[in-house]
Formats: C-alpha cells, structure tokens, sequence
C-alpha cells in the first residue's frame, strides 16, 4: 500500500467525505461536523521541562489560567487566578483548543474549574499547554487507566474510542462490519465555532486563505535579517589578530574570520535565541588562499553541554561561494557548533567570510491566530478586516482538510502513465494543494518514472539573428516570420529529427542544453549560453515584453485591456483564435513542458532601454550585464488555467483578457427596458468581437438577427461562451504538446500559478530596477517626498513591485516608464491615499508624516485599489458604458 497503511474501506470513506467537503466549500456551506469534531473533554498531565533544575524535586505546579488565551507574546495582561496539580495528578479540561504567538491554549469549563478549586470564580479559563520557544512545563493529553479499565471490561480488550477528529471521519464515513467505536461526546459549542460560516464568505474566501497560508510559510523566511534576529552571540574557537569573529555577521564582501589554532580544532559556535528554529545555514567561503578553504565541516548541535552529531559535510573542489551545511531543522537547537575537520590542500587554519541563515520562530511553524495580522493580509483583499478568530478557526478546517486529502492523494495520482486513476473527481479541491505536503514528492516521482535518456549528442543549428531582429522592425513584410529564430529553430528541428531520432524533451533535470546554436557572423561559441539566447528570443518573439511594438509571430494576440487604460492586466497576450498551425503550437506547448522538467525557463533577458537619451544611456553602461529576466510568456490565468485543466470562471478569469466587456455586459443583465430601447434600439446583433478583432455570428444569421430586450440573457450566455471558447483549438493544441512532455498527474497535482511559474520562472523584480523607470515631474531633487516615497518602495518585495507597476502602468512588467507628480489636489493633507492615471502612467505622491505611513498607504492601494483611475473627471466606466451605444458597438459588433 503506497500511502499511510490506511484499509480500503477507510480510503474509500475518506473520498467520499473530501467530496462532501469539496460542495460544501464551493457553496460556502457548514462543513460536515465530522471534520470540526472537538471532544467533550480530555484529560491532560504535566510533563515537567528536563532543562529545569527543580523539575525533579517540585511536588506540585502551579498553573495560571486567563479568561481568554493569551497574552500573546509581548502581552501584559496578568493572569486571572491559578490552579495547583499535585505531582502525578491529571487535569481535565474540554478538548477545544487556541493557538496564538504565546503558544497552544486549552479550555476549562466552570465545573472543571471548580474541581481544580481555583482561586476566583470563573465561567471558563484558559491554561497555556505549551509555550513557543521558552521552554517550561507542558500539558500532555492522557487517558486515565480507570476509564480504560472500565472500557476493557464494558466493551473488550480491543475496544478503542474515537477521541480525534480523523477517528470521527473514519467512524463516520467508512463502511465496516461488526460493532463500531462510539465517538466520545463532543463539544457542542466548539464544534458550532467550527461550523459557523461568515455572511460574507465565499469559496474565493477560502481560496484566498489557501493562499495566505501558503504565502506565509515562505514568506515567514524572507526579507529579514535572520542573523541579528535568531542568534543570540557567535563564538570562534581562535582568531588572528586583524580577523575576527564579528566579521562571520558583518555580511560584508572584503572581510573574513581566520581561525590561529592546531589541525582539526577549529571551530564557530552559534547560540541560537530561545524558539529560533533553522531553515538553511550557509558558509560562505573565502577563496583568495586555496588552503584556507574548508574541505570537510561537520555539524552538531543541541544543548550546550550535550552536542549531537546532525551531519558531515563534504565540501566540493568547485565549490567557490555558499555552500549549505544544514537544512530543514525540526525542532530548536540552543547551540549549533560548525567543526572545521579538514581544509583543503591539508591547510592548517580556515577563512570563513560569513555564515549566512535562513531561519524561523517555532511559533510561526504552527499555525495561529497572530497570524492575521492587519499588516500581513493587506495583500489578500478578501481576507482583510475579517476577524482574526475567524480565519484562524476556517483555517484550522483547511489544515486538517489538506491533512486529509494528503492521506488519500497517493491512491488518487497515478504514478505511470500506464496507470489507472484519474483527478477528475476531486479537481476542485485543487487550490488546496498548494498546502499539500505529498504533493511535491508526487510530481517529483511522476516526473523521475517518465524520464528519457538525453540524446548522444544534440542538434546544432544554424540561426541568423540578423535576420529576425530585421523582421522584428517589419513584420509586416512576412507574416508567416520565416525569419523569426522561432521558425529557425523549429524548422532545423524538424530537419534534424529525420536524420536522427526525434526530440522528447523528457530528458532529466540536470540536462540544462537541449540544442547547440550557431549564430551567423556572431563569434559564439555555445557552452549553454548561446541555447539560452534561444530560448529568450522565441520567447520575446512569441509575446514581446514591451507594448509598442509589433508583434513578430502569429501565435498570440494582445488581449483588448492592452488599449484599456483603466486596466490593470495591460501586458497579457493570448492564442490568436485565427492561426490554425497546430503543430508549432504543440511545439511550444514542448518546450513548456522542458522548462517544467528542467531548470530552463521560457523568459527574456534583453536589455530594455531606460526612459533616457540612447547616447546617455550607452555612455552609463549599456554593455554592462544590467538584463532584467522579465517574464514574456505573459499569458493570462485564463489559460494557464485551461492548461492546468481547471474551472474557468467568466467574471473573475475574463477580466484579465477584457475587463471593459465583462463591465458592459454585467450593464446589460441589470438594464431596464426603457434604458435598453434607448441604448441599443435595433442596433444590438447576434455578434462579437474575438481578441483577434475579427467579428463573428454567435448564431445562424447573427448579423442580421436583432437583440431583444426579453433574450439579452441568452444573448449574454451567447458572448460568454464564444469568448471563453474563442482560442479553444490553440489551447487544446498547447495542452497537447505539454501532455507530450509531462505526464498528466504531475498537472493534475499543479495549480494553474504553480504552473506558470515552473514554465516562466519567479521574475524578481528589485527596487533599483524600478528606480531606473522613474521620472520625478514639478518636484525638486531635494523635495523630501522623493526621500520618503523612495525609503517606501525600498520596503516593497517583488511581488508588491509588480502590483505598484499594475496600480500606476496596468502592466506588471518593465520596461515602462513612470511620472510622479505632486499630488495634485492642492491640499497639504498629510497621509492620504495616493492616486494612479494609468493612461499616463503617472503616480500622484501626496505628502506624508514618515516613511512607514507611506509605505502601508501605498502598499494598501496597490493591493485593493486596482480599479482606480484618475485619468480625467469623467464619469467611471460603469456610466460612461450606460450611454455609450458606439462603445457596446465595439464590443459586441
């Protein structure tokens, strides 16, 4: 059995609860009270902390209990009352359960309370049962042996109750024979907590939750200087007099840590911070002195006086710059000791020029309330100003949701394409997988089993670059782009593949360069390099990473918000419903799948041209290694989501393609008759307009067959699906030659973001190359907005970048040139929201108190106030759409 050990009736009762689950998220219904089981009550006994010096000798503890849980870390609030345990002695409490950033919390009823004879009158308490990164005495649930000896005796030796919630599901939808456990009583009130579902809530709630948990778990590791924040002081075994210890922390290039010891005692210790659990620890290396290079390190770590062995390190010969030691730690190591064992070229003493850590708080390795803070969700609209306890608890039931599906997900994916089993059932469950913890090692498994052997030799091809960048300045000269590298490419493929034995592209990761490339009048010689130039220009030819210039190939076709200003998906394109070749298509549904496999991805590094003269900017460096690795196959959710098989949904999908057809016909379903009548008249047809501007009939005769007030329904239902359908052929045919490469489960197991960005990559944008694109208008060098608005963004991650290029350009991507002017209300009102004119691509910068106010004010637009635009007074879209028949013309027409 591949999964858990789990008995077939249990698999099968397990499918059919996650599809009940399943409904009930996608109708933001109750959830089935089996997976918000909290039992009645539990019994807990104290397990004393070993580090405590008077852990043996203490005859009873003293516990504090709150009226509700906390205080959280940092909090002040003072305990309620206190409780006495005597030594050996057992505590009942309700199985309802609080995490927060102090730790994980239990609940006491009245009775309970009563029974502990505490110390003031209480209608419920609230003990910390375990504290995050402090160490101290836990509670640790227990079943007492009189209760399992009344059991034994009342139900048999083997009889076991159903105490936890996956017992409860098992219990309750697995089909077995013979008498069943009784659950134990649960908790009436906690359960309804559980099961309560928010007014407001919606399935795209908790696909945003998802996501936040998802985004918070590796967010939780970046931007922040792990060590200032996680270690407590760093000890050398031995430093040189002009190199020592604090240069391993100072994170500068020219500085480095020399040890002056004997052969093999050479040492760096790490005291880490109480609850400071690592992630990754790093060395960098000093290289100037061959000898001075460690070549075997080993790790221990543990309490000071205890130091376990963790792992024995081989340093490689090639080895030049970090080189990771240590990963993935689950539980927190007071001390961390780095043993130097052997340098190379049997050196004598070491040089370290740093130690670099990626680490976090053993609280944020649980989930919890802190979490929710207002600050973290500003970045998920839908999540922010909900409460805390709220998210908190819909979160604890898509923890153990995903815990659940884990537990089936091997039965589900076949690991072979020979094998039977299918997804299908259970597609819409497939946002949740981001939080899956089999689901990398599935897609790693199916993409080992499905692997080819790499060719003997590869292809050489021949390519004129000259040629392309000619047709790139004129493709209207040749439609068909015969000159393009693309059709270059694949026409000297597909030359090679007759002579020799065809391209799968199946080949394994490390297998980095599929052809070699011979660039005419170009002195290259391709060690991989010139393959990558390949790779980069099909991908700027298929979809140019600027909007001001023709598009060379006929693949794909700017979507209409590309000529929407008030936009903020500007740079999308999407297959050209009109192009009809098939095959190349599948050829780049291909080389999709080889960037899926390896560690290619399909982007651009051509360097864009700065919003500054051509000789300024060749006198500033243009031939200096300045690319920006933008991402160019910039195609919408809409079909990333149809590659990745999944649901498509009209108003939330569409926008990114045409967002001001999705605002003209949400007009059009809520219009009277009289507005109706005014509008259209009998000018309204059986017609739209695809992406490719070509005019089509959405029934027999459409053309000539008028609108009627009473089928504007139909006529809507009409446009959808000619519009979601209208590249249908292409997508199908790009999908085609991705099957031919991945196998199906490893896209069953992908959400349609993980997809795109195994194909195109994580492009990192950085605030010094948004800086290069920014133009200060009316404000002088030395305006202190310009400092504080700059100090802001140098806040800002890559992700919020892209959304502050979207909230002032429509496009997520350089190039693009930004304005910022003053504010151009007039006012000296200080901290107000910032304002965006698309159309002009220009910023409005208000004044503000400080940095910080700033920061959040920006960050809080470029993540909610996407559909601002203040390009003129004019009524917003919504009205203008109203009165403008030439404008639903356009559309529908």
């Amino acid at each position: 059995m591949r999964a858990g050990g789990e008995a077939p009736h249990q698999v099968l009762g397990r499918l059919r609860f996650l599809l009940q689950c399943s409904e009930c998220f996608r109708r933001a219904r109750a959830l089935p009270a089996a997976l918000c089981y909290v039992p009645r009550e539990v019994q807990y006994k104290i397990c004393k902390d070993p580090a405590a010096a008077t852990a043996a000798a203490a005859a009873r503890s003293l516990l504090s209990v709150w009226d509700s849980p906390g205080p959280a870390r940092g909090g002040k609030r003072a305990a309620r009352a206190t409780i006495e345990v005597r030594k050996g002695g057992c505590l009942r409490a309700t199985g309802e359960e609080y995490c927060n950033g102090a730790g994980l919390w239990v609940k006491l009823s009245k009775e309970h309370l009563e029974e502990c004879r505490c110390s003031q009158e209480l209608d419920e308490g609230w003990l910390l049962a375990r504290r995050f990164g402090e160490g101290g005495d836990k509670l640790v649930p227990v079943e007492p042996a009189e209760k399992i000896q009344w059991q034994h005796q009342t139900f048999g030796v083997d009889y076991k109750p159903a105490a936890s919630w996956e017992q409860v599901v098992d219990l309750t939808y697995s089909m077995r024979l013979g008498k069943k456990p009784r659950p134990i009583e649960q908790d009436e009130a906690a359960v309804r907590k559980f099961r309560s579902v928010p007014p407001s809530w919606s399935y795209e709630h908790d696909m945003e939750l998802a996501r936040f948990l998802y985004d918070h778990s590796e967010r939780s590791l970046q931007s922040r200087d792990c060590i200032k924040e996680h270690i407590y002081s760093v000890e050398v075994s031995s430093q040189a007099e002009d190199y020592k210890a604090c240069y391993l922390t100072d994170n500068q290039a020219e500085t480095f840590w020399e040890s002056n010891g004997s052969v093999g005692q050479h040492w760096v210790r790490l005291n880490m911070k109480k609850g400071a659990i690592v992630k990754k620890l790093w060395l960098t290396l000093n290289v100037q002195i061959h000898s001075y290079i460690p070549r075997k390190v080993a790790v221990y770590g543990g309490a000071p006086n205890s130091l376990q062995h963790l792992r024995t390190v081989l340093i490689n010969e090639s080895s030049y710059q970090d080189v990771c030691i240590l990963r993935d730690m689950k539980t927190h190591l007071p001390v961390l000791e780095i043993r130097i064992l052997e340098c190379r070229d049997q050196g004598c003493d070491v040089r370290l020029r740093g130690i670099k850590i990626k680490s976090f708080w053993e609280w944020e390795l649980n989930l919890n309330a802190d979490m929710f803070q207002p600050e973290w969700l500003v970045r998920y609209p839908l999540l922010e100003g909900m409460d805390a306890d709220v998210l908190y608890r819909r979160a604890v039931l898509i923890q153990r949701f995903v815990q659940l599906l884990d537990s089936v997900l091997w039965y589900l994916i076949p690991i072979s394409e020979e094998s039977i089993g299918t997804f299908n059932v259970l597609r819409s469950m497939k946002p949740f997988l981001l939080l899956s913890k089999q689901g990398p090692a599935l897609i790693t498994q199916c993409l080992q089993s499905s692997e080819s052997s790499p060719p003997s030799s590869m292809p050489k091809l021949y390519i004129n670059r000259q040629l392309a960048r000619h047709h790139r300045a004129h493709p209207q000269l040749d439609p068909s782009g015969r000159n393009t590298v693309f059709t270059q490419v694949y026409e000297s493929l597909a030359y090679s593949e007759k002579i020799k034995q065809p391209l799968d592209y199946r080949w394994p990761r490390n297998y980095i360069q599929w052809w070699e490339c011979d660039f005419a009048m170009e002195g290259i010689v391709d060690n991989g390099g010139g393959f990558r130039d390949s790779l980069s220009d099909i991908s700027e030819e298929l979809c140019p990473s600027s909007g001001d210039v023709p598009v060379p190939l006929p693949f794909f076709v700017r979507t209409p918000n590309q000529g929407n200003s008030s936009s903020d998906t500007r740079d999308m394109y999407v297959p050209n419903p009109s192009c009809k070749d098939f095959a190349k298509y599948e050829w780049i549904g291909q080389l999709m799948g080889a960037a899926l496999r390896s560690k290619e991805i399909l982007v651009s590094t051509a360097k864009p041209m700065p919003p500054v003269s051509v000789w300024q900017w060749v006198q500033e460096g243009c031939g200096e290694d300045t690319s920006l690795p933008l991402q160019v196959l910039s195609l919408p959710g809409l079909v990333w989501k149809q590659l990745a098989g999944e649901e498509v949904i009209w108003s939330k999908d569409f926008a990114a393609v045409d967002a001001e057809l999705v605002k003209l016909l949400e007009v059009l379903e809520g219009v009277d008759r009289e507005a109706f009548d005014f509008m259209f008249g009998r000018e309204l047809t059986y017609t739209t307009v695809r992406s490719d501007q070509r005019m089509v009939e959405l029934i027999p005769n459409g053309s000539s067959t008028v609108v009627r007030y009473e089928d504007r329904k139909d006529f809507i239902r009409l446009v959808q699906r000619a519009r979601l359908e209208e590249s249908k052929e292409q997508v199908a045919a790009l999908r085609a030659g991705l099957l031919r490469v991945v196998p199906q489960a490893v896209l069953d197991l992908l959400t349609w973001q993980q997809l795109e960005r195994k194909v195109c990559g994580y492009p990192e944008l950085t605030v010094d190359d948004v800086k290069t694109f920014i133009t200060f208008e009316d404000l002088n060098s030395d305006d202190p907005r310009i400092r504080t608005f700059l100090e802001a963004l140098s806040n800002f991650t890559s992700e919020d970048l892209s959304r502050f290029l979207k909230f002032v350009t429509g496009r997520s991507r350089l190039p693009v040139q930004i304005l910022v002017y003053p504010d151009r209300s007039g006012t000296e009102q200080l901290d107000v929201m910032p304002q965006a004119s698309t159309c002009s691509c220009t910023l409005y910068l208000p004044n503000y108190s400080s940095a910080q106010a700033c920061e959040e004010l920006l960050r809080y637009a470029v993540y909610n106030c996407m559909s601002i635009d203040t390009d003129t007074d004019e009524p917003s879209g919504l009205e203008v759409a109203i009165e403008s028949p030439e404008l639903w013309r356009h559309f529908v027409q």
